[in-house]
This record gives structure tokens, C-alpha cells and sequence, in this order.
């Protein structure tokens, strides 16, 4: 983690293994397949996007900002012939529930989701789909279950913010990828083979970023480069500041020590490897 983080950063790090168990647990896939999906990536992109109704792929491709386009038609509209959105979202919130519950074991959640409950409440969508999508799909009834759909709306709230950010910042999906691996948060090897994109596509880009004077020849950022990631992330963690000044200081520290030991138990029992496409490390 970057020195002296700020407490929205702090809350996503916190958080993020609860949100992205659901990306690595093998009840996920299993349940996506079961409905009928073809594939770990539609299941992928249909679960994530399931809120949003059969979408197409443009505005998906819009919105997962950092996945190559043609990983994105290869799944949409062609999942919503083998599953509804319905179908898909339940299932998808069941097996997660499931996954949460093998490794969290008797953790009580109870007073964590009341307060990320109202740090959703929180939330802003003005020019955010992905999350307003998300937080319009009704709670349920079970702890775990509403643990990991409040996480996901808070995680789909700030990942909104992050896309405005970096195309605010001039950047294209790959190039913001591109920036993020610069930092030594996460790898080539993670990023190029989960997003999709080309050896010449991957060069391109870099090549764009050495034109641009924001990578050096050696393909480390600039001081120009790490002032343009800067900002990205600066405003990201603006963007998503509005559920944390509806909790309050006290609250936010309060979720902080909450969800900490919980997603170290996630990434503990292999929920979310520790190096993975999203930067994301273990609390």
C-alpha cells in the first residue's frame, strides 16, 4: 500500500476481498455454468452487468473499462439466449453467499453490514451505471449475502469514479492499465491475460505513453507519468468519498477494523490471490 493512504483507499483495500471473492471462487463458476453460460468470461461479464438487464456489448465495453472489446462481444448479448439476467444475478449472489460462508466460517457480519448498508445509502450515481446498477437490486434477507452486495455497490461505486478519472486524465483503458502496472501494484502477466489484449495492442499503447513522455524507454513511469497516476488515483478517491463522509470518521474506522480481518481470512483460505489484475493487496 502507498504511504499514508487515504481513508477512501483504505476502505476499498479493506473491502475489495469481500467484493472479489466472487471473481476467484470456484462456486462462481460453477453456478454460471449451471444456468448454462459458456465459459469462465461470460459468465464473468453477464454476472457482473446482470443488474443492467440484456445488455449488449457497447455500453458493457464502456463501462469495464480496462477489458479488450473483443473479450466483451465474445460473451454479450450471446448469454442472455442461455440465462436471464434474473436467473443470473440470483444464482450468482447464492454462490457467492456460499463461497463466503467456506471461508469466513461463524464470523458474525451483522453490525459490519448495517454500516456499509449506510455507507451505501451514501452513494452518489450521477454518471455512474455500474454502481447505480447495483444499488438498485434489493437487499436480501441473509447477513453474507448483504455483506457482499454492499460491498459490490461500493466497489462498482468508486470503479465508476476510477474510469471518469482516467479519461478525465487523457488515458484509454490500456494505457490506464499500463500506468497502474508501472507502480508495481500488480504485472503484465496478470493484467494482459485477464483483459485481453494483443502483444501488438500491449505495445502500442506502451508506445503511445513513451510518445506522450509519460513512460521512459525502459517502460517506467516519468515524472510527468507518476503525476498523471497520481491524479487518477487522487480523484478516484474523491470520487468516493460520499459514503464515507455519510458514516463519519469514527464509523469508517469502525468498518475499517471490521473488515480487515475478514478479508485476511478471505485471501487466507485462497478466496482472492494476493497478485491479481485489480492491484488489490491483502489488508
Amino acid at each position: 500500500m502507498e504511504p499514508n493512504p487515504s481513508p477512501a483507499r483504505q476502505f476499498w483495500t479493506a473491502l475489495e476481498p469481500l467484493h472479489a471473492v466472487v471473481y476467484f471462487a470456484p462456486e462462481t463458476a460453477e453456478a454460471a455454468k449451471a444456468v448454462g453460460l459458456r465459459g469462465f468470461w461470460m459468465g464473468y461479464f453477464a454476472g457482473r452487468s446482470a443488474p443492467l438487464g440484456p445488455i449488449g456489448p457497447e455500453p458493457v465495453e464502456a463501462m469495464f473499462f480496462g477489458f479488450a472489446p473483443r473479450m466483451v462481444a465474445r460473451a454479450l448479448p450471446d448469454a442472455w439466449t442461455f440465462a436471464s439476467p434474473g436467473e443470473v444475478l440470483r444464482t450468482r449472489i447464492e454462490a457467492v453467499e456460499t463461497a463466503l460462508t467456506r471461508l469466513l466460517g461463524a464470523a458474525s457480519v451483522d453490525e459490519l453490514v448495517r454500516l456499509l448498508e449506510a455507507a451505501v445509502d451514501g452513494c452518489r450515481f450521477a454518471g455512474r451505471p455500474l454502481g447505480a446498477a447495483w444499488g438498485a437490486v434489493p437487499r436480501p434477507d441473509r447477513p453474507l449475502a448483504r455483506l457482499w452486495l454492499a460491498t459490490t455497490v461500493l466497489r462498482e461505486h468508486r470503479g465508476d469514479g476510477h474510469v471518469l478519472a482516467a479519461v478525465a486524465a487523457e488515458l484509454t483503458g490500456l494505457e490506464a492499465a499500463l500506468t497502474h502496472i508501472a507502480t508495481g501494484a500488480t504485472t503484465r502477466q496478470h493484467v494482459q491475460r485477464a483483459r485481453g489484449w494483443t502483444d501488438g495492442e500491449w505495445d502500442a499503447a506502451t508506445g503511445g505513453l513513451l510518445t506522450r513522455g509519460l513512460f521512459d524507454r525502459e517502460g517506467r513511469l516519468t515524472t510527468a507519468g507518476q503525476d498523471v497516476r497520481r491524479t487518477v488515483e487522487e480523484t478516484t478517491d474523491r470520487l468516493a468519498a460520499d459514503p464515507l463522509e455519510t458514516l463519519g470518521a469514527s464509523a469508517v474506522e469502525r468498518v475499517l477494523a471490521l473488515a480487515a480481518p475478514l478479508s485476511r481470512l478471505v485471501v487466507d483460505g485462497g478466496g482472492m490471490p494476493v497478485t491479481n489484475p485489480m492491484g488489490a493487496a491483502r489488508p
